[in-house]
């Protein structure tokens, strides 16, 4: 067994702002007896303009929200996911990276957004990340102390192969960062989460950018923790926040013995 926290957080366009409330979430998650925390997609700085972007981020090594959440992880002894930060691989090219940092404050794996969100919900609601971020290319499954972690980032949610690839690599929990409309978060984002929870047996987590942000966008927040078999086991509203709830690896290998259908294609 051991304990998970979700933060939920509306970030906005400072990177210190989002750093101080990261960080007071953090030692909130920290005081509940959590051992592995996670926070949402764009975690550091809430943009999309990519001109804007180009000047104001940089390599991991140099990230400064980066370097502070490794600070803490070392501190506290506590594993983190950051959801994702906004990092400049070359001169003209940003990638929207999920960042595992283990407990010793190192980073111990990364996972590029494969899935780029470009959609017309309608004449006022668009979305084009290919125009800003180049997409991952590989799949990512690393060891936490309790078992598999297959990474993944918001609009990857709706490609079921995705995570089928990842439980066929051994992972147990599925962390599934997001910042997800309002508009399509009320229609979907509970019955996906659950339905890649039942259909992998595996225990999703699912930090949240929520609110009204600074430019006007609007994210569903709702951060969730899902079981194997599709029970909520946490979830937030509106608010940020952070849930945390107890984990046990071997109710996800009890299913998968019950029902082996990972076994088949």
């Amino acid at each position: 067994m051991f304990r998970v926290s979700c933060i939920q957080l509306k970030s906005n366009n400072s990177f210190n702002d989002n750093f101080a409330k990261t960080e007071k979430l953090i030692k909130k998650a920290i005081k509940q007896k959590t051992d592995f925390i996670l926070t949402p997609e764009i975690s550091s700085i809430f943009l999309l303009d990519k001109k804007q972007l180009l000047k104001i981020c940089s390599s991991m090594d140099k990230d400064n929200y980066l370097i502070k959440i490794k600070k803490l992880a070392k501190k506290f002894k506590k594993w983190i996911l950051i959801g994702s930060l906004i990092i400049k691989t070359q001169k003209n090219k940003l990638v929207n990276r999920s960042v595992l940092i283990d407990n010793k404050g190192m980073v111990r794996s990364y996972y590029d957004k494969i899935h780029m969100y470009d959609v017309t919900l309608s004449k006022k609601e668009k979305y084009f990340e290919s125009k800003t971020f180049t997409p991952g290319k590989k799949y990512k499954v690393t060891k936490l102390p309790w078992g598999k972690l297959g990474m993944s980032i918001c609009y990857d949610l709706r490609f079921p192969n995705l995570y089928r690839n990842l439980a066929k690599k051994g992972a147990l929990f599925l962390s599934v960062p997001s910042a997800f409309t309002e508009t399509t978060g009320i229609r979907h984002w509970h019955s996906l989460l659950k339905a890649r929870a039942i259909e992998n047996f595996c225990y999703i987590f699912a930090p949240a950018q929520s609110g009204t942000h600074y430019n006007g966008r609007k994210t569903y927040g709702h951060s969730l923790i899902v079981s194997p078999d599709g029970k909520i086991l946490k979830q937030l509203g509106k608010k940020e926040g952070v849930i945390t709830v107890d984990v046990d690896p071997k109710y996800s290998i009890k299913l998968r013995s019950i029902i082996p259908s990972l076994k088949k294609n």
